[in-house]
């Protein structure tokens, strides 16, 4: 049925529907991650992952050969937190953000240093067993 101006609302509408549908299908595979942890005079005192899934497409530009890691759960937090050394090695190419502090008292040293990693866009490809995990730029 046509509307006031001409327009075919329900043909609109179904237009609508298959756009937002295609782009969860296009967005499946694409997180954006972040992670950082503490450091308190040489022992891990704090560590925080946070994955999202992207709500907008990310460019498409990788500039990294992707890291492979194991899988035998269909969960990327999981997969990550088996595989923490090897994935922290694959961030440290990318580059952290360290903040250092340092303080002297009655001869104690004492310090606190935070790796950030920034929040970046990573293409995830899920196999049976194996997780293909590339940086988008």
């Amino acid at each position: 049925m046509r509307s006031r101006n001409g327009n075919n609302t329900s043909s609109f509408r179904i237009a609508k529907i298959i756009f937002i549908l295609y782009s969860f299908a296009l967005n499946a595979n694409e997180y954006l991650i972040s992670y950082r942890y503490t450091v308190k005079d040489s022992m891990l005192y704090n560590e925080k992952l946070f994955i999202s899934k992207a709500m907008s497409k990310c460019k498409q530009t990788t500039y990294l050969k992707p890291l492979i890691l194991p899988n035998k759960e269909n969960s990327l937090k999981k997969t990550i937190d088996k595989n923490k050394e090897l994935f922290s090695n694959y961030l440290s190419k990318i580059g952290f953000n360290i903040n250092y502090k340092s303080k002297t008292t009655n001869l104690n040293n004492h310090s606190f240093m935070v790796y950030t990693f920034k929040t970046t866009c990573f293409k995830v490809d899920f196999n049976d067993n194996f997780v293909k995990i590339q940086p988008l730029k």
